[in-house]
């Protein structure tokens, strides 16, 4: 087997990973989506700004919600993911990301 044939293999190989962060990117971003949609956009921008770190005082501070609706939304999201914060809720988004990340193919350790 010559040089070239090896280097031919590791440069397929390469391109092969790359193929394959690029799925596992996908993948965690279907997720992500199947897991908003089981909110409604009221629901889902709610939630984003707990993602952005916003706390449900801080929430009721924008203008173009009401702070019944907003409440109201909090623990919609709440039941429907079955926790019993929005912090809960927050970690089970993230912990979704982590197992994506995590479960498809540990990548880094075949470069």
């Amino acid at each position: 087997m010559g040089i070239e044939h090896i280097l031919s293999m590791a440069c397929d190989l390469v391109d092969e990973v790359a193929q394959l962060k690029r799925v596992e990117e996908e993948c965690k971003i279907l997720k992500e989506k199947v897991f908003l949609n089981q909110f409604t956009v009221a629901e889902q921008q709610v939630f984003e700004l707990a993602l952005d770190g916003y706390s449900g005082r801080e929430m009721q501070l924008i203008p173009s919600k009401e702070e019944a609706t907003i409440k109201s939304q909090r623990q919609i999201i709440i039941r429907k993911l079955g926790v019993s914060s929005m912090k809960e809720a927050v970690k089970k988004f993230q912990h979704l990301e982590y197992e994506s990340s995590k479960n498809f193919f540990n990548l880094d350790k075949l470069v």
